[in-house]
């Protein structure tokens, strides 16, 4: 077995029984009628993932990279990648002077892991921008091209974590990034900057994220681990009524999204502890590997107490952000209010760190 400490964000003690890598894309052909997340875990920059137990299978790491540009008058038309880190991607497009992705800055991980993840910050998601996606088909060992719709991108979400997640690796990210830019800039500290440049949105946006987001090389992390949960609009406004102050966001006609690190710090768990794990005392949406010395065991634990704690005040199910692997590939740890999940069987597994 070997460690895989090194190989994801939280650190978290655990070991795999083989790690190797894809470094061009007739590698995956290695892995054709296999199955992602049960057979071998794909895993990028592991800021997204945590393992909560020694894992029995293969981690594989894809190390694919290079990117260009290409322009029309209306419009960047960029390539990337799914190995380039995502920051790096950032601060080369703003050097190249094309702008619209610097909201997103400093958000750890790849950009092949961008559109499974949607990720999004301050504004903005990354489906605004992408115009299609290339994977590699582990059921017939072909290379598709998915536009944005067929993504079918969501909240946090897209077609990579459904229909695609076990069959897919995600070889390269086309975005098209309009030549007419326009700052979005209303959230926190960005609506103080009068006129905003895209570089100035791009500094406040590090230094937010820095003053909020604990180093990942200093103190284990996944960044957030929880999303921020959608309700119904009847479901808000009874909570807003209930709970004065709630943030709450409207997402659609019928739909607001509550601010999850909220629920979590108003329920009193923010820095709360189990042996090394911990809730972020700075920001109640992250948990940290305190010593980089946890164990799985703890984190689940306080998976479960943050969870039932914020369902008993609120009424709210919390789900996660942030993946979970065991034994045999990827767990589901929060089931819905009276159904089975697995995080009962990782608590009381024997012998787990």
């Amino acid at each position: 077995m070997i460690s895989v400490q090194s190989f994801h964000t939280f650190q978290l003690q655990a070991n795999a029984k083989r790690i190797s890598s894809i470094d061009s894309i007739e590698d995956c052909r290695r892995y054709i009628g296999r199955k992602n997340g049960k057979d071998f875990i794909l895993l990028g920059e592991g800021s997204n993932c945590v393992f909560v137990e020694d894992y029995y299978g293969e981690i594989v790491i894809p190390k694919l990279f290079g990117k260009s540009i290409e322009e029309d008058n209306s419009n960047f038309f960029v390539d990337a990648s799914a190995s380039e880190n995502w920051h790096e991607f950032v601060i080369w497009l703003l050097a190249n002077k094309v702008y619209g992705l610097e909201n997103l800055a400093l958000i750890p991980g790849t950009v092949g892991a961008s559109p499974i993840q949607n990720i999004g910050a301050y504004g903005i998601e990354v489906s605004q921008f992408i115009s299609s996606v290339d994977y590699f088909d582990l059921t017939c060992g072909e290379i598709k091209t998915l536009d944005a719709q067929a993504c079918n991108f969501g909240y946090r979400d897209s077609v990579f974590k459904g229909e695609l997640k076990a069959t897919a690796i995600i070889t390269k990210v086309r975005f098209t990034i309009p030549k007419q830019w326009t700052a979005i800039a209303t959230y926190g500290s960005l609506a103080d900057i009068d006129n905003p440049t895209a570089e100035q949105i791009f500094t406040e946006v590090v230094k937010i994220r820095q003053s909020k987001l604990p180093d990942p090389e200093l103190t284990g992390n996944a960044g957030s681990f929880f999303k921020n949960p959608i309700v119904d609009t009847q479901t808000a406004d009874t909570l807003a009524n209930k709970f004065p102050g709630m943030p709450l966001y409207k997402v659609s006609d019928g739909e607001s999204k509550i601010a999850a690190g909220w629920l979590i710090d108003q329920a009193g768990l923010k820095g709360k502890t189990i042996n090394d794990i911990a809730v972020h005392k700075n920001q109640a949406l992250v948990l940290i590997n305190t010593n980089n010395n946890g164990c799985g065991k703890d984190l689940v634990a306080l998976v479960d107490e943050v969870c039932n704690t914020v369902f008993a005040k609120f009424g709210i199910e919390l789900s996660t952000e942030v993946r979970c692997f065991g034994h045999e590939g990827e767990l589901n740890l929060l089931a819905k209010k009276g159904e089975e999940s697995e995080l009962t069987a990782v608590k009381n597994a024997k012998g787990t760190r």
